[in-house]
């Protein structure tokens, strides 16, 4: 069965409403906190709100605006391409290799690698040897199928996940409290520089998958209703499979694991607007950005000065409303 689409005009409104949301959060979320921040005196350069609000709000919730909006997308991909409505970013195994090179990064003692964390560094080593590694065992004589793509994933998952179980048994009481807080994802202040070349990760690569909506729409039906219209399944397989992954493994080595972002609004979206690709790509990075810039602001306000961390928030947050989806979903 072909997947229903959508008008221009209907495309065009759900996107712009999406994006206002994600503004407004964008605008609203800085404002938050335990400390009254004047953007008036932030803007005049007066002190301390220009340090509050320049150094610490903002930095923070433009990294959970493109981190939420990158895995939601990922999310998305991930579905289109496994066929699989609850395949996640963290499915094919490149979230925990990332988690692994971190993990291993602590355990060894590695402080800063020049300007750029040395966690971050080995977290996206991690991923890149994972995704490497998944594309050598699902590729069969140049082609790759959802199947092969799933049980390499999987399988690389797993073994990821005794490296850092592994790890983790050998490290010190010090150590293994930053593990566990680095599995459990947060957001922190980062430099501009750092989210500027984030921004020039997630901004393009979305921008890309847009652009080949047609291509997912047609992958999300079956390979051979793609082929049958022209669609080279092994070409469009591999390019989501690179950019989905390139998107997790970036997003991941700066903020940890984050789940539920990249299952929970794709899904949704997914039950209220269609299985168009036109529409679920840009209105899960816009609405995935503003759903983690509120978890986010959620964490770090609701037991001032004590943060939750995000990814327990946006569990806590978002699986109930993931189970009222599927109860209103399975009603007459």
């Amino acid at each position: 069965m072909a997947v229903k689409t959508v008008t221009f005009r209907r495309m065009w409104l759900i996107a712009s409403v999406s994006a206002a949301a994600m503004a407004a959060v964008a605008l609203l979320m800085p404002l938050a906190g335990p400390a009254k921040v004047d953007y008036g005196r932030a803007f005049a350069g007066l002190s301390p709100d220009r340090e509050i609000l320049f150094l610490a709000r903002i930095p923070r919730v433009l990294l959970s605006l493109l981190a939420g909006g990158g895995l939601a997308v990922a999310g998305v991909l991930f579905q289109a391409l496994l066929r699989d409505a609850l395949a996640t970013p963290f499915t094919l195994g490149i979230s925990t290799g990332a988690s692994l090179g971190a993990v291993l990064a602590i355990c060894l003692g590695l402080g800063a690698l020049g300007p750029f964390p040395a966690t971050w560094a080995l977290a996206f080593a991690g991923s890149g040897i994972v995704l490497v590694a998944v594309l050598a065992i699902a590729a069969e004589k140049r082609r790759m199928s959802p199947f092969t793509l799933l049980l390499a994933g999987t399988t690389i998952n797993s073994i990821s996940m005794a490296g850092i179980m592994f790890l983790q048994y050998l490290s010190t009481f010090g150590q293994s409290f930053a593990i566990v807080r680095w599995l459990m994802g947060g957001i922190e202040a980062v430099d501009y520089a750092t989210l500027a070349w984030l921004a020039c990760i997630v901004v393009p690569v979305t921008l890309l998958l847009f652009w080949r909506s047609r291509e997912w729409n047609l992958l999300a039906v079956g390979e051979d209703w793609a082929a049958a219209r022209g669609v080279s399944t092994s070409r469009i397989m591999l390019t989501g499979y690179l950019a989905g992954s390139f998107l997790t493994g970036s997003i991941t080595a700066l903020t940890g694991p984050i789940g539920f972002v990249g299952l929970i609004v794709p899904h949704a979206l997914r039950i209220r607007l269609g299985a168009d690709h036109r529409v679920l790509i840009p209105a899960s990075f816009f609405l995935g950005a503003a759903f983690l810039a509120i978890c986010d602001t959620l964490s770090r306000t609701l037991l001032s000065p004590i943060e939750i961390p995000v990814g327990v928030t946006t569990a806590l947050l978002g699986g109930p409303f993931f189970i009222y989806l599927l109860r209103r979903r399975g009603r007459p």
